[in-house]
């Protein structure tokens, strides 16, 4: 009994600190999404500006997430954990000595590349040390930092910039990092085993199969309108409608709150509906909620504000689902960090830029309806998908 009851506290102290470990990974980067309007005001940029700063930490992320496996395969899981937080912290807080906004980017660029580090070493240390009979639950639990992330970063932004400058606050996210990895090592064992490296015939396979470009697609959509959406927001509510930054960050924490439910029923949706209805109806729902998010007249847009993120979080348990069905076993991983890589480079990335170039031209809402528009085009491949094993 006494071991037994070990067993659990040593497993919820290890998964809870990695939630702390990724709820400040996801929060170094989308905490620059509500502390948008003052840098931009601070060095009279515009918006594609602005988009052009989720890029850099797109592609920084993007790379780092596919160069995990080398990393882990070296430094083993537990160490890739503490490389990444460390790195991370010590980023963030350079920023408080760099002036020039390129080199600003830079930092950034490079705190997306080491936050990449953390997801695929968090995941196989929570299944290589939690029993496997509570995989789903601890999952799920572990799901919740980054939507938290996305709850309390408007809410954490306002409520420093009231005390604190903008870089003081990256510095404040930075010192928090570097804690968290701190703690992880010294509080638990879990990671301390060397991961496997990709293989030049898992990729071949992968990019080779049709149904992987399809889910590859989709998962670009899908972190378009959680993530791309969510950093330009602040800008729109600010600058197209005329909302106050501290209402508009605000608002975008308090739209977040009714996603983290769903993550824990998204399962349960996944098993009664299937993969590919689930998958069809978070993109019909978002694709209309972005065309009326971008078409709406007044404060409209508020409801919409709310609405729009609701269903969003149900896509990625139909979307890794879809993933397992359509490779080998031995492939899975490598299709993960692949399809990820391909959906944040372009939905976290080049989505925000695109956003921004249009609201420099003075057409912030037509973007959101043309992103509407591209969500929608996804259903038609939905049918297309094959997958191999029963939903």
């Amino acid at each position: 009994m006494n071991d037994t009851r070990s067993t659990l506290r040593s497993e919820l102290i290890l998964l809870f600190l990695l939630v702390v470990v990724f709820y400040v990974n996801i929060l170094s980067r989308v905490i620059s999404a509500p502390l948008m309007p003052v840098i931009e005001k601070e060095f009279g940029i515009g918006h594609s500006d602005a988009g052009l700063v989720f890029l850099m930490l797109a592609v920084g992320y993007s790379a780092g997430l596919i160069s995990s496996g080398l990393v882990s395969s070296r430094l083993t899981h537990r160490n890739t954990i503490l490389v990444s937080s460390v790195a991370m912290g010590i980023l963030l807080l350079l920023i408080t000595l760099s002036k020039g906004l390129w080199m600003i980017r830079l930092e950034l660029l490079l705190v997306g590349f080491f936050s990449g580090f953390y997801l695929p070493s968090g995941i196989t240390t929570i299944t290589s040390a939690i029993t496997s009979a509570h995989w789903g639950k601890a999952i799920a639990v572990h799901e919740t930092a980054p939507n938290l992330a996305f709850v309390t970063a408007p809410l954490i932004a306002e409520a420093l910039l009231i005390v604190l400058p903008w870089r003081a606050i990256l510095a404040s996210v930075g010192i928090f990092s570097i804690i968290s990895g701190l703690l992880f090592v010294r509080w638990t064992s879990g990671g301390d085993f060397r991961g496997d490296a990709p293989t030049f015939s898992n990729f071949r396979l992968v990019a080779g199969n049709h149904d992987f470009w399809i889910i590859a697609f989709l998962f670009c959509a899908a972190i378009g309108v959680s993530m791309g959406i969510y950093n330009m927001m602040p800008l729109y509510l600010a600058a197209e409608r005329g909302i106050d930054r501290s209402t508009a960050n605000t608002l975008l924490g308090l739209s977040r709150i009714s996603v983290i439910p769903l993550i824990f029923l998204s399962g349960w949706i996944v098993d009664r509906f299937g993969v590919k209805l689930t998958m069809a109806a978070v993109m019909l729902f978002n694709g209309l909620a972005l065309i009326l998010l971008g078409g709406l007249p007044g404060r409209w847009v508020i409801l919409m504000v709310f609405l729009q993120p609701v269903l969003t979080g149900a896509f990625f348990p139909a979307g890794f689902a879809a993933i397992s069905m359509i490779v080998p076993d031995k492939a899975r991983s490598l299709s993960v960090s692949l399809a990820i890589f391909i959906a944040y480079l372009v939905g976290a990335g080049f989505i925000p830029v695109l956003l921004g170039i249009f609201g420099d031209a003075g057409m912030f809402g037509f973007s959101f309806i043309l992103v509407g528009i591209g969500i929608l085009v996804s259903l038609f491949f939905i049918p297309r998908l094959k997958l191999i094993k029963q939903e």
